[in-house]
């Protein structure tokens, strides 16, 4: 039996092979005098990034009860500029929907809707509530409506 020939660059490659296994990698890029991938400084973990705010979420549907036209673009516009703006000057967010609900006589509503969000630092939760739950009984009051959905989430926030 006639033992098995290796070809010089198969040789060369077989010897880095049993080099690469037995040193546990290539040439470290240390000794190059550039830091390893694990040495360079980790991303900051997001939770570490802001500072505690919390997100509130109000949802405006706009149909209205006892054959009343709907809330017009225009009316809840100018409720956002009159009421919404002055208690939250320094920003908000509203997107524009299709909502659905039920009502307390059991129908299923479906309208235009509006998802408003405020962030706010969490010690000011307090002054905050006071501004949201105002504008939540106004909105209902305005137009006669059953409520305005709320949702409060904590985040960690930076701008």
């Amino acid at each position: 039996m006639r033992s098995p020939r290796i070809s010089t660059p198969a040789a060369a490659l077989l010897a880095a092979a049993a080099l690469l296994f037995a040193f546990g990698g290539p040439v470290s890029q240390a000794a190059f005098g550039t830091p390893a991938a694990s040495a360079a400084p980790a991303a900051q973990p997001a939770a570490d990034l802001g500072s505690p705010y919390i997100s509130t979420h109000l949802y405006f549907g706009t149909g209205r009860h006892n054959g009343n036209p709907p809330i017009t673009e225009e009316e809840f516009n100018r409720f956002v500029a009159d009421v919404i703006t002055p208690r939250f000057p320094s920003g908000l967010t509203l997107q524009e929907g299709r909502g659905q609900w039920r009502d307390k006589e059991g129908d299923i509503n479906r309208e235009k809707s509006y998802e408003l969000t405020v962030m706010y630092p969490v010690r000011e939760a307090a002054a905050r509530n006071a501004d949201i739950e105002y504008i939540r009984r106004l909105y209902c009051k305005t137009w006669e409506l059953e409520s305005v959905g709320r949702a409060d989430v904590r985040a960690q926030v930076d701008f």
